[in-house]
C-alpha cells in the first residue's frame, strides 16, 4: 500500500521517518537505479549494470544487490553491511514531484516533496522529526530536501547518458550464469552491460564527445564495478552455508 501526499508543516507536522536498516523498511531490494555522478561511490562495493523497466521499455542503471528478487545480500542482521547507500534507497519514504505556482500572473512548475504515508519508515512515535516543534523544516528535513535534488538531476543526467550509449550501440544484453559452491546454479536476465569491443572500436571523436560529458568514465567505472560480482557471490555462499547449518 502506499499514499502519496504533498508533504506539508500541518498536517504531517507529528510524522517521524525511521532510519534503520532492515527488510521491514523495504530494504530487501536486488537492486535500485544509480546515476552516473554516484557511479564513483557506488562502483567501489556494488556491481552497476543495466536493466529496462517492462513498463516504459527505459533503460537505466542500477546497482546490484543480490541475484534475485527481494534479495539485499548487503543486509544481514538488519544491518546495512556497507557505508554507501545509493540515493535512491535513502530517499525513502519521500519523492519529488511538481507543482503548479503562480508568480505575478505567471505559472510555472517547482519541485515539491512528497512523502509516502503509509510506507514502514513512517511513523508517530519512533525516528527523525520532519519538523521542529515550533515551526520550520528539521536538519533532517533539510538533507532529504538536497538529497532528493541531488537525485532530481542525476536521474535526468542518467537518461541523457543511457541515450548517448544506444546511439554509439554501446549497450548489450547478456545473462549472468551464477553457480554456487553447493552446486545449485542461478541465472540473471534482463540486465545490459557495456559492450567492450564496440568502446574501443569508437571513433577519437566520439570519445571525446564521452570524456566532455564525463561519461566517458561513467563507463569505465561501470566496467569495474563488475567485479564486486564476486562479493555477491561469496555473500551468497555463505548465506546458503548457514542456512545449511
Amino acid at each position: 500500500m502506499t499514499k502519496i501526499a504533498l508533504l506539508n508543516s500541518v498536517e504531517h507536522q507529528p510524522l517521524k521517518v525511521i532510519t534503520a536498516r532492515g527488510a521491514a523498511y523495504g530494504d530487501n531490494l536486488w537492486f535500485t537505479p544509480t546515476f552516473p555522478l554516484e557511479f564513483r561511490s557506488v562502483q567501489a562495493q556494488y556491481p552497476i549494470f543495466f536493466h529496462k523497466d517492462q513498463q516504459t521499455g527505459k533503460l537505466f542503471p542500477v546497482a546490484l544487490f543480490g541475484f534475485s528478487h527481494q534479495e539485499n545480500l548487503f543486509l544481514q542482521t538488519n544491518n546495512w553491511q556497507h557505508s554507501y547507500i545509493p540515493l535512491s534507497v535513502l530517499r525513502l519514504p519521500f519523492l519529488i514531484g511538481r507543482q503548479t505556482v503562480r508568480e505575478d500572473g505567471v505559472e510555472h512548475q517547482q519541485r515539491v516533496i512528497h512523502i509516502d504515508v503509509e510506507h514502514p519508515r513512517v511513523s508517530k512515535e519512533q525516528g527523525e522529526a520532519l519538523f521542529l516543534p515550533f515551526g520550520g523544516n528539521s536538519p533532517y528535513l533539510e538533507q532529504v530536501a538536497g538529497m532528493l535534488e541531488t537525485l532530481h538531476f542525476g536521474l535526468q543526467d542518467s537518461q541523457q547518458f543511457v541515450e548517448q550509449l544506444l546511439a554509439l550501440e554501446l549497450l548489450e544484453a547478456f545473462a549472468l550464469d551464477v553457480q554456487l559452491d553447493d552446486g545449485t546454479k542461478h541465472q540473471m536476465i534482463g540486465f545490459y552491460t557495456i559492450n567492450e569491443d564496440k568502446l574501443k572500436a569508437l571513433s577519437a571523436e566520439a570519445l571525446t564527445a564521452l570524456h566532455q560529458r564525463g561519461y566517458l568514465q561513467a563507463i569505465y567505472m561501470a566496467l569495474a564495478s563488475q567485479s564486486n560480482v564476486r562479493t555477491l557471490l561469496r555473500l551468497k555462499n555463505q548465506l546458503v552455508q548457514q542456512a545449511a547449518g
